[in-house]
């Protein structure tokens, strides 16, 4: 078995609090899996993809991603993972073109003082075209509506060609038929890249039969974590059961 993320009693804590916002986690998440992350509001589902992603100090235990300590190692981790941030609304008097956006996710893997060559930019016109956007190249970021915006930031991940995708609610912009493509995109890319996938999620229609596990957040813990007939049990303590009968 090739694991792609491993925290061991893992601890955060945010500049400035004394209450870890993760507590105890011990997660491993294999090379291919699909995993969602579920959870009530300020469950630490986000503060989770932080810690994968290198961006939280870790306050007690041990993160390894791609085998390799994050603590040690984050900008070489980061290199391999297509982030995508809940809170990225751009403002509307931003200059920066579409495909300026979704080019900058080419910097992060072959460097900032790097310059870009064809094939980067023909990677992020491919990224864009997976999300059906590529006709919006040339328009400014800023005059995007949320939905555009947050395909751009996907589209930007995706250029990156990473070994990891960590999605902080990608669907929550979008309207149902694009929801549905990005469901599909993901299972897709999972299937032909061999892609390692965790999203955070609210939106529990989304969690299609490609998903290997839910992972059920509450108070900056993990409750339950398994496929979904092994912890509805464990998960409607926290959340209504309406949520799960809707999968």
């Amino acid at each position: 078995m090739v694991l792609a993320i491993k925290l061991d009693n893992v601890s955060t804590v945010y500049e400035g609090e004394k209450r870890p916002a993760i507590r105890d986690i011990t997660l491993s998440i294999r090379e291919g899996e699909i995993v969602y992350v579920v959870g009530p509001n300020a469950a630490g589902k986000t503060t989770l993809l932080e810690t994968i992603n290198g961006l939280l100090p870790v306050f007690r235990g041990s993160v390894r991603v791609l085998g390799l300590d994050v603590r040690k190692h984050g900008r070489k981790v980061r290199c391999q993972i297509g982030y995508v941030p809940q809170d990225f609304m751009v403002n509307s008097n931003e200059p920066y073109r579409t495909i300026d956006v979704v080019l900058m996710g080419r910097c992060g893997k072959v460097g900032v003082l790097r310059r870009l060559s064809k094939v980067d930019k023909e990677k992020a016109i491919e990224a864009m075209k997976l999300l059906g956007i590529e006709d919006l190249a040339n328009r400014p970021i800023g005059k995007l509506s949320g939905g555009q915006q947050q395909k751009a930031m996907i589209a930007r991940a995706l250029a990156k060609d990473p070994k990891i995708l960590l999605l902080d609610e990608p669907f929550s912009n979008l309207d149902p038929e694009s929801r549905e493509r990005l469901s599909e995109l993901i299972s897709r890319l999972n299937k032909e890249r061999n892609v390692t996938v965790v999203v955070v999620t609210h939106d529990v229609q989304q969690i299609n039969n490609s998903c290997s596990r839910i992972v059920v957040m509450n108070n900056g813990r993990i409750i339950a974590d398994g496929k979904l007939e092994d912890i509805v049990e464990a998960a409607e303590k926290i959340l209504p059961i309406n949520f799960w009968r809707s999968l």
